[in-house]
C-alpha cells in the first residue's frame, strides 16, 4: 500500500499553480493512509519483554470483579501469590485451567499461596465467571491492559490467519512483595494446579517476613 500511495506524491508536491478542492482532497485522504499504514505497523511490531525471574510486580495490581483494589501488601506479610493471566472469561481452556486451581485452593492457601486471576475482562464478565464455575480467588479486571503490559503477557497473536493483540497464557509465581521467582509460561490448563503443586514441591514453608 505504501508503493501504491508513493507513486502518486510526486505529482502533487510538483505542482506550483492553484490546486482544486479535489486534490487536495485527494492529498489529505493519501496522507491519512500514510498514517493508518504507519499506525498499523507500529501496533505490530509493539512487543512487551515478558516478566523474568526477580522481576517485580507493582503492589497495586489493578481493581477486582467487584471494583475493589487488589494490593499485595493488604495480605498477610507471610503470604505469597500464583498470579495467572488467562486470555478471556468462560472460554473452554480458560475454565479449565480456572476450575484445576480452584479444585486446590484451599491447599495453596495452607502452602501459603494467595491465587490472583488476571484478564482482560470487565468486573460483569468476572463476577459471572465467578459464579458459574464458583471460583474462591479474586480475578482483576485489566480492562486497559496496564497489569498485563508490565508483566509483558500483552502480545501479537495470531489465529486462523488473523492477527490481533492479546494475553498469553502465563503464570507467574511471587514474594510477598511482588518479586517473581518462577514464570509458566507453558500451562497445562486442565492440570494446571498439579503443574503447580510439581513446580513448589518442597517449598510448603511460608517465606519469612
Amino acid at each position: 500500500p505504501v508503493a501504491f500511495l508513493a507513486c502518486f506524491k510526486s505529482p502533487w508536491t510538483r505542482r506550483t499553480s492553484t490546486r482544486s478542492s479535489t486534490e487536495q482532497a485527494d492529498e489529505h485522504i493519501a496522507e491519512l493512509l500514510f498514517r493508518v499504514i504507519d499506525s498499523t505497523s507500529e501496533f505490530k511490531t509493539k512487543t512487551f519483554q515478558t516478566m523474568n525471574i526477580e522481576d517485580k510486580f507493582p503492589d497495586l495490581l489493578g481493581k477486582d470483579e467487584n471494583g475493589k483494589e487488589v494490593r499485595l501488601s493488604s495480605y498477610p506479610s507471610n503470604v505469597r501469590f500464583i498470579i495467572y493471566f488467562y486470555p478471556k472469561d468462560s472460554t473452554p481452556g480458560c475454565t479449565l485451567e480456572a476450575r484445576s486451581l480452584a479444585s486446590a485452593y484451599t491447599q495453596f492457601l495452607e502452602m501459603g499461596y494467595q491465587i490472583i486471576g488476571v484478564s482482560a475482562g470487565d468486573e460483569k464478565s468476572h463476577q459471572r465467571f465467578i459464579a458459574k464455575n464458583e471460583l474462591p480467588f479474586p480475578l482483576i479486571a485489566d480492562t486497559e491492559h496496564t497489569l498485563c503490559e508490565t508483566a509483558g503477557v500483552w502480545q501479537l497473536k495470531k489465529l486462523a490467519g488473523r492477527e490481533y493483540m492479546g494475553i498469553v497464557r502465563t503464570t507467574f509465581v511471587c514474594d510477598h512483595d511482588g518479586t517473581v521467582t518462577d514464570v509458566i509460561r507453558k500451562v497445562d490448563t486442565r492440570n494446571a494446579a498439579t503443574q503447580l503443586f510439581t513446580l513448589l514441591e518442597g517449598r510448603n514453608s511460608p517465606n519469612p517476613a
